[in-house]
C-alpha cells in the first residue's frame, strides 16, 4: 500500500491565528520535534509582512534556526515575489503560493481577485526559477474555497479546475484544494478529488481541511477513498484563517495520522513522537489543543479492571 505524506502546518497556519506570539527560540524547538517523527514536510513558516501577520515576523530566524533533517522538506507560504526571494535566502525545498477560488473571499485575505492572484502567481514562479540556488525549489499552490465560500456560499467545480489549470499553466507544480471553513462534506470531496485527477493526473494534489463542522477526519477519508496520498494537518488541531468568519482549526495530525495507521495505511509518522510533540503545545499557546488522541491516548491503549 502506497505511503501517505503529511504536511505538517501548525507552525505557519497554528501559530499565526493564536493570541500571543510564540517566541522564535520555541518555534524552533517544535520544528526540530516535528523533523523527527517521519513527517513528508513541514510548513514552517510564512515570509509575508510582520504588519499583515505579526506572530511570523521571526521568518527569517525559524528557517535559520531549524535543523535540517533528510527527507523532510521545509516548505513556507510565500505571498508575493518579496516573500519569495526572502525565502529563497533562506535555502526553503518548497515554497507555498495562496489565492482564493472565490472572489469574496479573496478580496478579503489578500485584495485580490482570482485573475489578480494568477497574475502575481506568474511573477513569483518566474522569480523562483531566476533564482541562482543550485538545486531547484518546488513551487505549491494552495486554492482557498475549492470547497464553499464563507461569503459567496458553493464554488462551482468547473471554476476550481478552471483556477487549477490557471495555476499549472504558470508553472506551479503542485496544488493543494483547501476547504478554507469546514463547508466540505464527504460526497462533494469525493466529486472535486475524483474530478482533479482525471483532468490533470500528473499533478500531486494536496487536501487541506478545516474541522469547524467536525467532518475533517471523514473528508480526509473520502479524499483518500478518491486517490488522493497528500494531506496538511495541523499539530493539536491548531490553525484557522483569520479573514474568515469562524474558521476554526485544521484537522488535527496526530489524529489524522492515528486513523490511518489504525486503517493500516502507512504514513511514515512516528505516532508516539507526534504525541510527544503534541504534548507541548499548551505550554506554547497558553490553551488546551482540539485534538484527541493526544487526551485518549491510541486505541491500542488499554486500561486495568476497576477494583471490585
Amino acid at each position: 500500500m502506497t505511503q501517505l505524506q503529511i504536511n505538517e502546518v501548525a507552525p505557519r497556519d497554528g501559530f499565526q491565528v493564536e493570541a500571543t506570539f510564540v517566541p522564535t527560540a520555541d518555534k524552533v524547538r517544535l520544528i526540530d520535534a516535528l523533523s523527527a517523527t517521519g513527517l513528508a514536510r513541514i510548513e514552517a513558516t510564512s515570509f509575508v509582512s510582520p504588519k499583515a501577520i505579526p506572530h511570523l515576523r521571526d521568518a527569517t530566524e525559524v528557517v535559520a534556526g531549524i535543523q535540517r533533517c533528510q527527507g523532510v522538506a521545509i516548505t513556507v507560504l510565500v505571498p508575493n515575489v518579496k516573500g519569495a526571494e526572502r525565502a529563497l535566502a533562506c535555502d526553503v525545498d518548497e515554497v507555498n503560493l495562496v489565492m482564493s477560488a472565490s472572489d469574496s473571499h479573496g478580496l478579503a485575505n489578500l485584495r485580490m481577485k482570482p485573475e489578480q492572484s494568477l497574475e502575481q502567481f506568474a511573477a513569483i514562479v518566474q522569480a523562483v526559477r531566476a533564482h541562482p540556488g543550485g538545486r531547484e525549489v518546488f513551487i505549491n499552490a494552495s486554492l482557498s474555497t475549492s470547497f464553499g465560500c464563507p461569503f459567496e456560499g458553493e464554488v462551482p467545480e468547473a471554476r476550481v479546475l478552471e483556477l487549477v489549470e490557471g495555476q499549472l499553466a504558470l508553472g506551479v507544480q503542485g496544488v493543494t484544494l483547501c476547504d478554507t471553513t469546514g463547508m466540505a462534506n464527504p460526497a462533494q470531496v469525493a466529486r472535486l478529488c475524483g474530478a482533479a485527477q482525471a483532468r490533470f493526473p500528473d499533478t500531486p494534489f494536496t487536501l487541506h481541511f478545516h474541522n469547524t463542522r467536525g467532518m475533517g477526519l471523514a473528508n480526509a477519508l473520502a479524499a483518500w477513498q478518491a486517490g488522493i496520498l497528500r494531506f496538511d494537518a495541523s499539530l493539536g488541531g491548531l490553525g484557522g484563517c483569520p479573514y474568515a468568519p469562524d474558521a476554526t482549526g485544521n484537522v488535527c495530525t496526530e489524529d489524522l495520522v492515528h486513523m490511518f495507521e489504525q486503517m493500516g495505511v502507512p504514513t511514515g509518522v512516528d505516532l508516539d513522537a507526534l504525541l510527544a510533540a503534541s504534548a507541548m503545545l499548551p505550554s506554547l499557546v497558553g490553551h488546551d489543543t482540539p485534538g484527541q488522541v493526544v487526551k485518549a491516548g491510541k486505541a491500542n491503549r488499554r486500561y486495568q479492571m476497576p477494583p471490585r
